[in-house]
């Protein structure tokens, strides 16, 4: 039975950007109040949260005192010290979730590879590579042209390059963290990227509707809801990421994203064990956001609908330019006056060129189709200007 006084439980965050914000924003009408720990002085999440442990994302010290003032702990981050966060958990009896085991898959794409092809989950082809010569036998086993990865540190698209016969296959390596760190995936012929905000609670699992992504320059741009295939189709991605749960340790919000084939098939390509940029469209789209599932999941609590309130887009913010600046934007009303829209200003006073600085939402209020609503983040989103 879930029990409610004052003060709440305490949930400390390690990392404190956007999604620690959101987290934050989320938890407060719960009653639980967040803690965060992040490097930046005055981070994003820092105004909703009760307060803030200024440290590195490894400072054991800082991570064990955030633990000492907190009920439960989880991350925002993948940064977060997997050992750290294990030993912390074991000397002072804090329950920390996901568990800290589940990021040995996310740092490392090619034991997140394997794992999910181990449990028969749908995943592209891929070889491990260590040298140029690997790379030509992969592309001779796969086709070409196909995709290098690095293993570890890539994130937003960073660490991913496409490569063929004629590519130079040791400065390819070299880009993405050197021999011992890549490894090489089929390229997919897609015919839509979807991702899935899956829920693993105390009791059970939930899953949103899913989502069909928008990618430029390997950045999610736009998210649309529900996603545009098939009945079929949704459900079969529906499925897969509930199979991914299965193959994750502890409670939380997982972010799964997939790529649907011209047959109908699903395949994952890539998980985050946290709330994720293609599900910020839950907090005006759906009976429950991502965050506030995410809060319920790690305290253990009953887990809330997930159903869609209606259709509904999403557009990030992205920093343009070619340089580093005070952040600020101009023009903003538009966006506050547009029916259904709504904005999420993230509070990072620095702008850079494709730093996710916000996003808009936009949700049905007549008989706009997803199609219409897309357009409109859009024309929305372009309607803003950096100073």
């Amino acid at each position: 039975m879930t029990t409610l006084s004052t003060p709440g439980p305490t949930l400390g965050v390690v990392g404190g950007g956007q999604l620690g914000r959101m987290l934050a924003e989320a938890a407060s009408p719960l009653g639980v109040d967040v803690l965060v720990l992040d490097p930046t002085t005055d981070c994003p999440a820092a105004p909703p949260a009760r307060d803030q442990i200024v440290a590195e994302f490894d400072d054991t010290d800082a991570i064990r005192d955030l633990a000492e003032r907190a009920d439960y702990l989880t991350f925002e981050i993948e940064l977060a010290d997997q050992d750290a966060l294990e030993r912390i958990e074991r000397d002072t009896g804090v329950p920390c979730h996901p568990k800290p085991a589940t990021l040995d898959l996310i740092h490392d794409k090619l034991v997140q590879k394997r794992a999910l092809a181990d449990a028969g989950v749908p995943v592209p082809d891929f070889r491990e590579v260590e040298s140029p010569g690997d790379v030509a036998d992969a592309l001779d086993d796969l086709g070409a042209p196909a995709m290098l990865k690095a293993r570890t540190g890539g994130y937003d698209g960073r660490g991913n390059i496409p490569v063929d016969e004629d590519t130079d296959h040791a400065a390819a390596l070299a880009e993405v963290g050197g021999e011992g760190n890549a490894m090489v995936e089929s390229f997919v012929d897609y015919e839509r990227e979807l991702s899935v905000i899956a829920v693993q609670g105390d009791d059970g699992t939930a899953a949103f509707p899913v989502g069909e992504n928008v990618h430029r320059e390997q950045i999610l741009r736009e998210t649309v809801v529900p996603a545009r295939t098939s009945d079929d189709v949704r459900d079969r991605a529906r499925d897969v990421a509930l199979d991914v749960l299965d193959v994750l340790d502890g409670r939380g919000v997982y972010g799964i994203e997939l790529f649907e084939h011209a047959d109908g098939s699903i395949s994952v390509n890539e998980i985050a064990p946290r709330p994720h940029n293609s599900g910020h469209w839950t907090i005006e789209g759906a009976h429950s956001s991502q965050f506030e599932q995410h809060v319920r999941a790690v305290l253990g609590w009953p887990l809330a609908a997930t159903g869609l309130r209606g259709p509904t887009a999403m557009a990030n913010l992205l920093g343009d330019g070619t340089d580093s600046r005070d952040a600020a934007i101009a023009d903003v009303d538009a966006i506050l006056e547009a029916p259904g829209a709504n904005l999420h200003w993230y509070g990072k006073r620095e702008t850079r060129p494709l730093r996710k600085m916000g996003h808009v939402t936009c949700v049905q209020t007549a008989d706009e189709s997803v199609g219409d609503l897309l357009a409109g983040a859009r024309t929305l989103r372009d309607s803003i200007a950096f100073d």
